[in-house]
């Protein structure tokens, strides 16, 4: 379905003041007639046939000038409206403005009272709570939600995903999403709902990226699908997987007239079931990490101290002694508590 622009002009003024006339005429001619059938009733006279005809044709305007309010649309700022005459579409609009079109058209939006936790559903938490204790009352409140079309940006926040990453972890994984209405028709038309068609692209492409990733950086992983080993991962590359994202959301919801502006990562964490053995993972390598940090000092320190010794000629130290020594001097540095020192009063042998 091919979007098309709503050509009439803005008549919504003129046409109210047509209407005015119409109103002010009718209430004129129902209230003249009326005291002249009243006088000629008192009188005892017949009632005249054109004052009777006056009275008919004030209810008739009456209905007619009814009917005819309902073809007023005012258009705000980013709002659209999709019309449709007798199950055809006539056309879309989205200029701001006061339009009157024909009074047959309705306005025609699937999605409208569907509520996914947007930016625009914050003002409406309340009464959809309200109601929905209610199934009456979410019809009720479903039916008179106003059936235009946003075209601002919007916000998604979309609910958190528990997901196996490519070494089969499972990891909990939320992300937000910013999007706009580009092509009404599409919208309203190509699918049945666009908000949920959105909310479900968005699983369906997060699943879909997030299984090619570790969730931190691991060897003999290729992310890319170049056939390389590389350093991807979900926590390191977040800008990487975010775009990644938005393109295969772009790809899904291309035909529900949607465009994606920018996806991010909003939650990353491994599962609850796993998270304190890979807490201890972390914790073990940072620890392993920095034992060879200390033990690479401690022998650089260990290596200067016999080299200032035999350069001074403060002492000289044999195999056995330069062992004794260096073992020494490893345990001091390299030990958890602080070393207790044992005074030799007497010869090293």
């Amino acid at each position: 379905m091919e979007e098309k622009i709503y050509t009439t002009k803005k008549l919504g003024l003129p046409m109210l003041l047509v209407l005015i006339l119409l109103w002010a005429a009718t209430i004129f001619g129902f209230i003249f007639s009326a005291i002249q059938l009243t006088i000629a009733d008192e009188a005892g006279q017949a009632s005249p046939p054109l004052y009777i005809a006056i009275l008919l044709a004030s209810i008739v305007m009456v209905v007619v000038a009814s009917f005819l309010t309902a073809g007023f649309k005012l258009i705000n700022p980013n709002e659209a409206i999709v019309l449709t005459l007798f199950g055809k579409y006539k056309g879309s609009l989205k200029e701001a403005g006061f339009y009157y079109v024909n009074p047959f058209c309705t306005k025609f939006n699937p999605a409208a009272g569907t509520r996914l936790g947007q930016s625009g559903d914050v003002g409406d938490e309340k009464k959809v709570f309200a109601a929905s204790k209610n199934t009456d009352s979410v019809k009720a409140l479903e039916a008179s939600q106003n059936k235009k079309i946003s075209l601002k940006i919007m916000t998604l926040n979309n609910n958190k995903q528990k997901i196996n990453d490519c070494l089969g972890n499972p990891i909990e994984i939320g992300i937000a999403v910013i999007w706009k209405v580009v092509d009404t028709a599409k919208a309203v038309f190509d699918v049945d709902n666009y908000m949920e068609y959105l909310s479900l692209q968005c699983d369906a492409a997060l699943r879909e990226i997030v299984r090619l990733y570790p969730y931190d950086v691991a060897p003999n992983i290729d992310t890319t699908g170049d056939g390389v080993a590389d350093e991807g991962s979900l926590r390191g590359s977040s800008e990487i997987v975010a775009a990644r994202i938005k393109e295969e959301i772009q790809k899904r919801v291309t035909d529900a007239g949607l465009e994606i502006i920018e996806a991010r990562i909003t939650h990353l964490a491994y599962a609850p079931e796993i998270a304190a053995a890979m807490l201890q993972r972390q914790q073990a390598s940072a620890v392993v990490d920095a034992r060879k940090l200390i033990v690479d000092g401690a022998v650089g320190m260990v290596e200067m101290a016999l080299d200032s010794l035999s350069k001074n000629n403060i002492v000289e130290l044999d195999d056995e002694r330069k062992a004794a020594m260096v073992s020494n001097l490893l345990v001091v540095l390299c030990g958890n508590h602080d070393a207790q020192p044992v005074v030799n009063s007497g010869s090293l042998y």
